[in-house]
């Protein structure tokens, strides 16, 4: 256990986790950035992500034209033009702001089949090197919920049925004002998609994350909670500020 907590930081504000972990992302890119020409990532979309993303599109130092960027999963059933379809949100807060060599988000306006198709084969046709992701009050990692998690999933994309937990989640976020407006289904990565990043960048903010967040770090690796996976992974940095981690501190203790 002690062996994956050297790669856990807390910090007193959502601000200063979000902006450490755009520096230590902006880090890694730029290590990247010495020995090969293009490097390809996978965003979520969150109010979690704010900061970190904030951070990273002040960076002088970061060659946003040689970065093909990924979504990691996209509702089904909002209109095109609906501002909480999370490739709005990236659309918003990065790549409006930086050169992004390529931008390739989920599209579920069309057949969804097709576009599983489409998608996977996009993420199958290179490595993966970075991955930004949060975890979500249930512990699911995109919209992979404990319902529908699969440690071995064969897909790298699937549709599927959105929790009630994940879907209040949405609320509580306020990107929805009601629970009946949050869409019932979804596209998302798998987790052994996401798994498949050198390295993760996992950024959790707020009390209302403190039970997920406690599972993530001290329960057995299950899919029950799909975040404990990720201590398996051989290189996840976690990033908290210390109302999430508020219930880690406490049994550490």
């Amino acid at each position: 256990m002690s062996e994956y907590f050297k790669n856990v930081h807390v910090f007193q504000s959502a601000q200063q986790a979000g902006y450490a972990a755009g520096q230590a992302i902006e880090e890694q890119i730029v290590r990247l950035q010495q020995k090969k020409k293009h490097i390809r990532m996978i965003f979520a979309a969150a109010p979690s992500q704010d900061y970190m993303l904030e951070y990273l599109t002040r960076s002088e130092k970061i060659q946003w034209h040689n970065i093909t960027a990924f979504n990691m999963d996209e509702y089904v059933g909002l209109a095109d033009n609906s501002p909480q379809l999370f490739s709005r949100y990236l659309d918003r807060n990065l790549f409006s702001k930086v050169a992004i060599g390529e931008r390739h988000t989920i599209s579920t306006s069309g057949n969804v089949h097709d576009e599983i198709r489409r998608f996977s084969e996009m993420i199958e046709n290179g490595p993966i090197d970075i991955v930004c992701l949060g975890i979500g009050e249930n512990g699911h990692l995109a919209f992979n919920d404990p319902p529908v998690a699969d440690f071995n999933d064969p897909d790298t994309v699937k549709l599927v049925d959105l929790d009630v937990v994940c879907r209040q989640q949405q609320v509580n976020d306020k990107c929805f004002s009601t629970l009946d407006e949050v869409p019932s289904t979804a596209l998302t990565l798998t987790i052994p998609t996401l798994l498949r990043g050198e390295a993760l960048f996992c950024v959790v903010i707020g009390a209302h994350k403190k039970e997920a967040v406690r599972h993530a770090l001290l329960s057995p690796v299950d899919a029950s909670w799909p975040a404990t996976i990720l201590r398996e992974h051989p290189s996840c940095q976690y990033f908290f500020d210390k109302e999430a981690y508020s219930e880690v501190a406490v049994m550490k203790v």
